[in-house]
């Protein structure tokens, strides 16, 4: 396992399970925080170059890397990151929105999915997790659903009440429609077991890609700069598992730590202000939470990856 941090935000470096493998030489560091107020939630393409530029080539027969970039605000960073590989893929996305919006066509954190949708080796991706706005109303938010049509884009709330659409949608594994509702298979209603062994049969590919973002838990599994899910953390760890079990793994990401949104233009101010729920300023010990769940995902990483 080749571990980087992406340090955007100051969220990651100090959190002591990932210091010890930083001053170990067991993980890379990349400085990245000036970058951070044209990356965060809207990337322009020029930082997304100087950071790709920075980041370590891939070293001949290593395994799978694995990076923690921080704030859910850079999720969108997953698909440079993909962009990278060059085998067909699935991401299995693990969120409690599923970043599927269509408009605008720019690299940001709400709309990330479609742009890993366009890279060519890029197959399915399937979201496990929502439980927010998002799905109400999908069409007036743009969501991506001739993807979800079409399998392209498969997604599995955690728990939510049917979204209202006006368009045909057929029915697949994750919903039905009747009427004009999609009635959701949510898998708060699941048997966990019996659910991983029918979402490992139905990925279309030998590799696979798992990007995680800590919202998809309660809150007290994490603290993030959005409005969070209830997947409990021992869900998430049994699919990592069976995952990696029955597929390969090409490589991980993970966000959904806390930072202080700092801008330098009022464009992405406004977007934050609109999208997050409202600021909260939490304490070093409520914080704390964060880094035992990077350790156990770290530990949980360790044990599965070559």
């Amino acid at each position: 396992m080749r571990l980087r941090v992406i340090d955007l935000d100051g969220s990651l470096p100090a959190q002591e399970p990932l210091r010890q493998r930083i001053e170990a030489g067991a993980a890379t560091r990349i400085d990245a925080r000036d970058l951070a107020g044209r990356l965060r939630i809207v990337a322009s393409r020029t930082a997304l170059r100087s950071l790709s530029a920075r980041l370590p080539p891939d070293a001949a027969g290593s395994g799978p890397g694995v990076t923690f970039y921080g704030s859910g605000d850079f999720h969108h960073l997953t698909a440079s990151l993909v962009a990278a590989q060059d085998e067909p893929l699935t991401i299995v996305h693990f969120d409690n929105h599923p970043d599927w919006v269509r408009v605008p066509a720019t690299v940001n954190c709400g709309a990330w999915v479609n742009r890993a949708l366009e890279l060519p080796h890029v197959r399915k991706i399937v979201t496990l997790g929502p439980s927010s706005s998002d799905l109400v109303r999908p069409e007036w938010q743009f969501a991506n659903l001739a993807a979800l049509r079409e399998g392209r884009i498969a997604l599995y709330p955690w728990r939510h009440a049917p979204s209202r659409v006006w368009g045909r949608y057929g029915s697949n594994a994750c919903y039905r429609q009747e009427g004009g509702h999609l009635h959701w298979r949510n898998l708060a209603e699941e048997e966990w077991s019996d659910f991983l062994d029918e979402l490992v049969a139905q990925i279309p590919t030998r590799a696979i890609w798992l990007t995680i973002d800590k919202d998809v838990l309660g809150p007290g599994d994490a603290v993030t700069n959005w409005d969070q899910g209830a997947m409990p953390l021992a869900h998430l760890i049994a699919a990592i598992e069976r995952l990696a079990a029955a597929r390969h793994i090409a490589g991980v990401d993970v966000c959904g730590d806390w930072s202080e949104p700092r801008f330098t233009d009022p464009f992405r101010w406004t977007l934050a202000r609109f999208d997050h729920p409202p600021p909260i300023t939490p304490s070093a010990e409520t914080l704390g939470v964060n880094a035992r769940v990077n350790a156990t995902l770290l530990a949980c990483l360790d044990r599965v990856l070559p």
